[in-house]
């Protein structure tokens, strides 16, 4: 966050520094305000771009395995240019080199979610996935394991059978 407020700022004195120049070229024939409106397009613009430019910037981190299963886009108010092209705030991601198999239980996979947000630390927890059945347990809160593979004191989730999450994990 401090580094995207200091690069928004340089933007800043780098398009002022821009309009500062063609002024002097020009001879002094630009107006007054042009320096610092100039400013304030050039934070703004890099503004807008670090925003948009989140998702691939984030993506472009994961390492080769890792697929997205759905992100979360948003419009508003304050941001009218979202409502031409939306904002991605927020994705899943499955991590597909951690995936495992039981032999006693085909049809589940173990995998890593990752959760992602923009301004948001970066989440991870583990997951079954009952392909065949369409349901999900999170690993948290004291469920484990058994030697079967079975989840013990697993809450298992129905899912539709449109889930992106469930097609994400269970495509071999």
């Amino acid at each position: 966050m401090l580094l995207e407020l200091i690069a928004i700022i340089a933007a800043g004195f780098g398009v002022a520094g821009i309009a500062l120049s063609l002024n002097f070229v020009l001879g002094k024939r630009l107006p007054k305000w042009i320096i610092p409106a100039s400013a304030g397009a050039g934070m703004l613009a890099m503004a807008i771009w670090l925003e948009y430019s989140w998702l691939d910037r984030t993506t472009g981190s994961f390492p080769e395995g890792v697929e997205i299963a759905s992100t979360h886009q948003v419009r508003s108010w304050y941001r009218p240019w979202t409502y031409a092209v939306p904002l991605t705030t927020r994705l899943i991601a499955i991590d597909r080199r951690l995936d495992r198999h039981h032999t006693d239980r085909p049809g589940q996979v173990l995998s890593q979610i990752i959760l992602a947000g923009r301004w948001e630390p970066t989440r991870q927890f583990a997951s079954v996935f009952d392909c065949p059945g369409r349901r999900r347990a999170d690993l948290v809160d004291g469920v484990t394991l058994g030697d079967d593979g079975a989840p013990r004191n697993a809450r298992w989730v129905t899912l539709p059978a449109d889930d992106t999450l469930l097609r994400t994990a269970c495509r071999q």
